[in-house]
């Protein structure tokens, strides 16, 4: 996949082609770039659900067409019930099971104060429609899918549920207890989910599965508007998400990099050595720092607005070795997918259950499956990220957006834990830097520092289609290398979107991914 999608007129991009193909449909019946988002989010979460689903957490990123930029932080708190004594005998929280399902599911919340924000004009059930339909009729199911499942078959298959709700048959996956969670949410109204009778059967799923999260935890649950990130470098204003999420180290990677110098050929030694080294300096800051906003003590923003400390950070990097990397990694599937309409409204989403089926918990009337995020918390009194009641966990998750000086506006991202913020800088260098079209930049080899899924493993791994020269010099440098195949879905499910300030709409996909650019 070479050659880069345009339009004029509306034009959006996600992983699966089925949810791009209902986010288009919206625009075409005059719907926003937000609702166009919500459509996907819900078809996503159906046709997707090793990777999302409406038991998760999102972000939102939405450059209106007057020029704001505006962020929206869905992450659900910890149960009030969460706190260390909860998890007495455990060296740290359960990825899977019902004690990982241990935070609320904010992900509908931010659908919800997406569409406050710009009311359009197409009712909740017709945002779902599509969702509804993959849900009960049954969607055909993608190798990705096929293989995450297989994958984890053994570790999830002894969970309550599990194996009952992703069962395949004839190729198709049906959900019918998620479309009719669904079509409720459609009939009831997006708030439904946190307040009312599906709240009552939500918190009535959880207590039986033996989740901590409460009927009062859920109704306490709002998601809010925040004030989104930025700095300058490359001739544009990049935006993404304060803390919990890691959107913080994706600025102060491009920040970094900015203020680098000469980068050299873009499949050259050079561009990614720096780019690499910068990733570490911006983790050892993210790792530091970045948890739950209120209990940290670093002003991101401040941070990003000085200009001597990102001077000093890039300074760090060493432009002929490797910083050694014991970092440890974490794991993390997603979606990100993006939207832009007739009026020149650009939205840039995430949302995500953490882990592959995140807690593997599967509630018994409604059909969702809870998200393991608050699995990231620390069994600890205190340091970076720890377990506490109605406390924020660290988060992955950070959609991107820069507005540029000439116009243009690029909204892009990806799924992949560890790796969002190196593939947004990757993705980004080679378009805007090297001038590479937006597709090339996406389907260009990639570099992954850690990991997201498999093995735990810190080793530097590149795409097999980098040239020899160039990896050789990385390990004469002191990278420690590993090979992986060309397209390999380790680095991450990306795509984006940028409009320029004639109208023009480009958009690309990642050929990683079951994805496609929709557009007319």
């Amino acid at each position: 996949m070479l050659e880069t999608p345009r339009s004029d007129r509306g034009m959006v991009t996600s992983p699966h082609h089925l949810a791009s193909q209902a986010g288009l449909d919206i625009l075409k019946e005059g719907g926003t770039a937000i609702e166009a988002a919500v459509a996907m989010a819900a078809c996503l979460a159906v046709v997707y659900p090793h990777m999302t689903g409406i038991g998760g957490d999102g972000f939102w990123l939405i450059a209106e067409p007057d020029g704001r930029v505006r962020g929206i932080d869905a992450c659900g708190r910890a149960a009030r019930a969460a706190d260390p004594s909860l998890y007495a005998g455990h060296a740290a929280i359960p990825t899977r099971g019902a004690l990982a399902a241990n935070t609320v599911a904010g992900t509908v919340s931010g659908w919800e104060a997406a569409l406050v924000m710009a009311p359009g004009t197409l009712p909740p059930a017709r945002l779902l429609r599509d969702a509804i339909h993959y849900a009960e009729a049954g969607a055909p199911v993608t190798r990705s899918f096929t293989e995450t499942l297989a994958a984890k078959r053994a570790e999830l298959a002894g969970l309550p549920g599990f194996g009952e709700a992703y069962a395949v048959e004839g190729g198709r996956l049906r959900q019918p207890r998620l479309a009719e969670t669904l079509r409720r949410i459609a009939g009831e109204g997006l708030d439904a989910f946190y307040r009312g009778e599906l709240a009552a059967d939500i918190a009535a799923d959880l207590a039986d599965i033996g989740s901590p999260v409460t009927a009062a935890d859920i109704a306490a649950h709002r998601a809010s508007e925040v004030t989104p990130l930025s700095v300058e470098a490359f001739g544009a204003t990049l935006y993404n998400l304060p803390p919990p999420t890691q959107g913080l180290a994706s600025l102060l990677i491009l920040g970094a990099l900015d203020r680098l110098g000469t980068l050299g050929p873009q499949d050259g030694f050079t561009h990614i050595h720096l780019l690499v080294e910068a990733v570490k300096q911006a983790f050892l800051i993210r790792d530091t720092h970045v948890g739950d906003p209120a209990g940290m003590t670093l002003d991101p923003q401040a941070l990003l607005d000085d200009q001597a400390a990102l001077e000093a950070m890039a300074k760090r990097v060493d432009r002929a070795r490797a910083l050694p990397w014991p970092q440890p990694p974490s794991a993390g599937d997603t979606t990100w997918f993006g939207a832009i309409d007739r009026e020149g409204r650009v939205v840039s989403v995430i949302q995500s259950i953490f882990f592959e089926f995140g807690s593997g918990m599967v509630l018994p009337r409604t059909g969702i499956v809870w998200q393991n995020r608050g699995s990231s918390f620390r069994l600890a009194e205190g340091g970076w990220n720890p377990l506490k009641p109605g406390a924020k966990p660290f988060h992955t998750l950070n959609p991107a957006l820069a507005r540029f000086r000439d116009g243009r506006v690029m909204a892009y991202g990806t799924m992949g834990g560890e790796g969002q913020p190196q593939t947004q800088a990757q993705i980004f260098a080679r378009h805007v830097i090297y001038g590479e079209p937006l597709q090339q930049a996406v389907t260009a080899p990639r570099f992954l520092l850690g990991r997201t899924w498999g093995e735990p493993s810190v080793t530097l791994k590149l795409e097999d289609r980098f040239p020899p020269e160039t990896v050789a010099a990385l390990v004469q440098a002191g990278h420690d290398i590993e090979m992986l195949p060309a397209f390999t879905p380790t680095m991450g499910h990306a795509g984006a979107l940028v409009r320029h300030v004639d109208g023009l709409l480009e958009g690309a996909s990642d050929p990683r991914s079951d994805g496609a650019v929709a557009a007319w």
